[in-house]
């Protein structure tokens, strides 16, 4: 029972993202699936890949934000 078990724990993390209801509790379940979502960065990562940036463009955009911080840093 046991491997059996185990096999489904290593099915489930490797499939999409779950969560399971317990006791027809689904508003507690709906919770702790946005919980899971907005932890795991799942919406950002797909915001991202909308569309296509070029490289060069990634670099300069993060290189401006690497600025940005650096600078609210030493304001404060």
């Amino acid at each position: 029972m046991r491997q059996k078990v185990k096999k489904n724990l290593k099915k489930q993390n490797t499939s999409l993202m779950y969560v399971d209801v317990k006791d027809n509790n689904i508003e507690r379940a709906l919770r702790d699936f946005k919980k899971r979502v907005k932890n795991s960065n799942l919406l950002k990562e797909l915001r991202e890949r909308e569309y296509y940036e070029k490289k060069s463009a990634k670099k300069r955009k993060m290189k401006k934000m690497k600025m940005l911080k650096i600078k609210t840093l030493q304001k404060d």
